[in-house]
């Protein structure tokens, strides 16, 4: 992969069970915008090779080690949900790698309900019905279907990817002491009507977080990638523009 060295570089991180394909409103956009674009799949995701990873911490190492092949020195970090959790511990263990962090519908911690676990671990599709239950409200609006779906959709990548990731959000322990030692600029992106992240719940993190700002999305659940794609683009654009 090629890169211009001259252009600053931004790196998508997917949610749990989730590849680059969410962001597929998103790449092009930051590329016109003169970004070097880097949407991942982590490991064992999409279409990367190997197991998941089992822990945020290793998903952060990854990014590190991903940076040195491409020989980046710094890079701007938009996580969603889970990767959220990825940028808030990267921020924090590797802060002189990281221009700014843009946290979209995210929260320090992520507790994940035990039925939701439970059902990815048996490879059941209930845990796509819950996943979408607590976390997207506009799903109807889609032609074709809910875009999840397409996504996740095989019992094994229920029980092997999604699982594995649900396991990383509940067992992530280190968000509050973390949110402290993020000390570059951080925009947090908040949907007014979020189930898994509320607002009132996110704007206590973004407290936390020096030099940070807050949007909310109105009429927007957890999905903000889908949901409201051309706010969300907009607000990140402003946002690393001036940082």
């Amino acid at each position: 992969m090629d890169f211009d060295k001259k252009k600053p570089s931004i790196l998508l991180m997917h949610g749990s069970g989730l590849t680059h394909i969410v962001w597929s409103l998103h790449e092009q956009f930051y590329a016109s915008q003169g970004y070097n674009v880097l949407s991942v799949d982590i490991p064992g995701h999409g279409n990367s090779e190997g197991p998941s990873l089992k822990s945020i911490k290793e998903i952060s190492d990854w990014i590190k080690s991903l940076m040195n092949t491409l020989n980046i020195s710094k890079i701007i970090i938009a996580g969603h949900s889970q990767g959220s959790l990825v940028g808030i511990d990267f921020a924090a263990r590797y802060p002189n790698l990281l221009n700014s962090l843009i946290l979209v519908a995210g929260s320090y911690k992520m507790p994940v309900n035990q039925d939701l676990i439970d059902f990815a671990e048996a490879g059941d599709e209930k845990a796509i019905t819950l996943m979408m239950k607590w976390g997207y409200e506009g799903s109807k609006a889609f032609i074709g279907g809910n875009p999840v779906k397409k996504i996740i959709n095989s019992s094994r990548e229920i029980r092997e990817v999604l699982a594995v990731d649900l396991n990383a959000c509940n067992n992530y322990n280190d968000g509050a002491e973390f949110l402290k030692k993020i000390n570059c600029p951080t925009l947090c992106i908040f949907g007014e009507l979020d189930k898994m992240v509320p607002v009132k719940a996110g704007l206590k993190m973004a407290e936390q977080i020096k030099n940070s700002k807050t949007k909310i999305i109105p009429e927007c659940g957890h999905m903000i990638i889908f949901e409201k794609a051309f706010e969300m683009r907009k607000l990140v654009k402003e946002f690393i523009t001036k940082n």
